[in-house]
Order: structure tokens, then sequence, then C-alpha cells
């Protein structure tokens, strides 16, 4: 079996695909509180144990929709959110088995190479702000929450870290910093994807704008920086464009289906799989360093086959 080409090398040969949201996905299945690990209802990451089957299926879904990479469904476990579910102790073996399962999946695909992308949500806390409660973490918990996490991903087989869905660049140091222990720890070189995650005025919660973002991780050893949710495509451009004047690093850009609306008290998103394309195909137009797009909060296997037609409709016009 000929080895599978590297991760870093598809990136920088053509533009990969990541796959959609995964709450909205699990909810699907209409999960109740006994199907989580010790009936802790919400703990989704805790499906690996409970229903590995239903996460397989999800993956599955994606893959055939056209994803050239799964995120894992790791998204909070590192150990501080482990922590609150009771296994916070299991952390590396927890992401090991996570991880495990997606490439049990992407293995089963043999027509073009699959990546499996570990996820590596936010810890909750802000270690950059004074707030009496989210401000107190001490930086080398975090920091150690995040290592723990990254070393079970990168021994479970990941072809690449994600820091996702960030809101306090403080916090995007600390994992990089935790990313780069665990490679050392592991002595596996993984390469490393930091995302902001920006509000419709181009900020982080705390107010970091994306040059100061940017700027602050840029040279910590990172292999692509981007931004995830948050908000739909249209209200990324201006910091889409900011980062592609730099023609620096290669760009990732996954965002949700449109902004947020509120019914009823939930969040819906309403931007449809052919409005998405349009966007992300203009960035493609525009944005020769964006070498990576998918889809955040409230995307679906319909979307990812529109962004697959994208993809695939720039490439040929590249050959023609």
């Amino acid at each position: 079996m000929t080895e599978k080409e590297s991760f870093l090398n598809a990136v920088n040969s053509r533009v990969l695909l990541f796959d959609g949201a995964m709450g909205t996905e699990i909810q699907k299945f209409n999960p109740k509180p006994e199907d989580f690990p010790d009936g802790k209802d919400g703990f989704n990451d805790g499906l690996v144990i409970t229903h590995p089957d239903w996460i397989k299926q999800i993956h599955r879904t994606y893959l055939d929709a056209g994803s050239d990479c799964i995120e894992t469904n790791s998204f909070g476990s590192n150990k501080i959110k482990l922590d609150e579910y009771g296994f916070g102790d299991q952390t590396v073996e927890f992401n090991k088995k996570i991880a495990e399962l997606a490439s049990q999946v992407c293995s089963e695909y043999s027509d073009k190479p699959r990546y499996v992308i570990g996820s590596m949500g936010p810890s909750g806390y802000l270690p950059s702000s004074n707030d009496p409660d989210l401000g107190q973490m001490p930086l080398d918990e975090i920091r150690m929450a995040f290592e723990l996490q990254a070393e079970g991903l990168i021994l479970g087989g990941v072809d690449a870290l994600l820091i996702e869905t960030s809101q306090d660049i403080l916090e995007v140091k600390l994992v990089i910093e935790a990313c780069h222990n665990a490679i050392s720890k592991t002595g596996k070189k993984v390469p490393i994807i930091a995302n902001t995650t920006l509000d419709q005025y181009g900020k982080m919660l705390l107010g970091t704008n994306i040059q100061a973002a940017y700027t602050t991780v840029s040279d910590m050893g990172i292999d692509i920086f981007g931004m995830n949710c948050s908000t739909g495509p249209i209200e990324m451009d201006p910091s889409v464009r900011w980062l592609d004047e730099q023609n620096q690093l290669n760009l990732l850009v996954v965002p949700n289906a449109g902004m947020p609306e509120n019914e009823g008290g939930n969040a819906v998103y309403k931007m449809t799989p052919e409005k998405m394309g349009e966007a992300l195909s203009d960035f493609l137009k525009k944005y020769k360093k964006v070498k990576i797009i998918g889809g955040c909060c409230g995307t679906n296997p319909e979307h990812i086959k529109v962004l697959r037609k994208v993809i695939d409709e720039k490439a040929s016009s590249l050959r023609g």
C-alpha cells in the first residue's frame, strides 16, 4: 500500500474540504440522558464510549458528501472540560480513542487521501480577562489541559491539530505551546492549525482584532491560520482579505451557515448550501492563500456537497 500524501503537501497543492457541524448531526439521533456516559446529558464527546456507531455514521456522511478531512469529536475534550464530566484523569486515553475512531472510518475510503483533524475547542476560561470566575484559571493548568488532549489525539493518529473557536488570544498561545509540548513528548511531528473566532465587527470576544491575533501567533511555529464559527462567510470577508494580503501562512475559512437568528431562544442558521457555496467560491477566486474551507454551526452534509462542487469546479477551471 502506498503511503498517504501528507496533510501539508495536500494543502500546498490544492484546496481541501473540511466537514460540517457535529452537534446538530448528533441531535438527529434524538439522544436521551441515558445515551451518554453516566447519564451526563449533553456530553457529546462521551458518545465515543456509549454510541461510537453514531459518531462513525456522522463521519461517513461527511466523507460521502466529499470531505477531504473530518474533525474528531473531541471539541470539548481538554482536561478542564473532561473534569466536569468525571473523565479528566483519562484525558490522553479518551482523546486517543476518539482519534482512532475517526481514523478507522477514514481507512474505509480508498478513492483519495482522507485526513483526520484533531479538534481542540476552548477551555471555557478567558485567561486574558479580569473576570472573577473566568479569568482565574492558572495558565499552567490551561496549557497542561490541552497538552494532554493533544498527546492523546497524536497517539490516536490525527493528521493535524486544530485549535478552534478560540475566544481569547492568550489561550490560543497556551494551546499552541501545549501542541508543541505534546509533539515533543510523542516524537511525532503534526501540523498545527490555529483558528480565531471573530464577531461581525471582526473582533474576538475580548476585543482582539484579526491583525493583533495573527501577529501574536503567526511566528509560533503554526502551519495554518484561520477563522471558524461565530459568523457567516460574508462577515469574514474583510478579515480574510487582510490575512491574504500578508501572503504568509495558508488560510482556513470555516464559517457558520450565516449569522445566527434567534427563534424561540434557539440559534437558527438559515444560509442555504447554495448561498454558502457562492460566498466561498468567491473567496477561492479572490484569495489565493485560502486553502481549506468547510462548515461550522448550521452546516450539514448538503452544505458540504455544494462546497465539494465549488472546489472541483475551481480545480477544473485551473486545468482548463
